[in-house]
């Protein structure tokens, strides 16, 4: 089984890209991959909501919604999140630092909310390891999972040390592979911290040649590690699974 734990149903980038759900299922099926965490971005936390939850309406057993947290100018996050994790069958919840600010009085009543659901938050920390030791640290019964092992297509393997080691400290800390761009970061962390501590992802889709064909490259990157076939399991579905207790 494959779970890809970061997919954008609306990326971050400079055009705003947005995805279908059938766009993204077609992709999977392209690609093998059985199940998706999708969620959407650059958008109010309710219009988050909203294209999430008619994407997993619309593909129940294929796409696992996540609510976006961004407190917002003409609304309060909270309440929008917690609906969607408590009414609406949400599994997880985003954050970009891209997006808000992750200083405490912003940002840690997201995962005082995540604690008290019981879900994760996956994060994207902008490389900003000051933070990341933070909310670790204070947040001992939040799951957090670490986009990109820290920082999206980071070439400084030195900062990704920080980060695994961040892990290494702090037992709630779940590392995310999606956008590393050194593979042999990706097997020392399963090393040091172990596999079912790290999830992976794709941070797609992207048609880079065509959605499918960048799928199985990530896939790929995965599969031609040296780590065992136990931890290659882990890696697209154990640690997720258990996280997001699927079935």
């Amino acid at each position: 089984m494959i779970c890809d734990s970061h997919c954008h149903l609306k990326h971050g980038n400079r055009e705003r890209t947005e995805y279908s759900a059938r766009q993204i299922v077609e992709a999977m099926d392209g690609a093998g991959i059985d199940r998706s965490v999708v969620f959407a971005m650059c958008v109010s936390s309710s219009r988050a909501a909203e294209i999430a939850y008619r994407a997993y309406k619309e593909f129940p057993d294929r796409l696992i919604p996540y609510a976006y947290a961004i407190p917002h100018i003409s609304e309060p996050a909270l309440p929008h999140v917690e609906r969607a994790v408590t009414e609406l069958g949400f599994r997880g919840i985003k954050v970009h630092g891209g997006e808000t600010r992750l200083t405490d009085y912003v940002i840690d009543p997201v995962f005082e909310l995540a604690a008290r659901l019981g879900v994760p938050c996956l994060v994207d920390f902008a490389g900003n390891v000051e933070f990341t030791s933070r909310i670790a640290a204070a947040f001992p019964r939040t799951t957090i999972i670490v986009a990109h092992m820290g920082r999206y297509l980071c070439t400084d393997r030195g900062l990704l040390d920080q980060f695994i080691q961040i892990a290494e400290k702090h037992e709630n800390v779940i590392l995310d592979t999606s956008g590393v761009v050194i593979p042999g970061k990706v097997a020392e962390a399963v090393h040091r911290i172990g596999s079912d501590r790290m999830a992976w992802g794709i941070d797609g889709p992207y048609p880079a040649p065509d959605l499918a064909s960048f799928a199985k490259e990530e896939i790929e990157r995965i599969r031609v590690l040296p780590v065992s076939e136990k931890d290659k399991d882990n890696l697209f579905w154990g640690t997720i699974a258990r996280l997001l207790k699927l079935e």
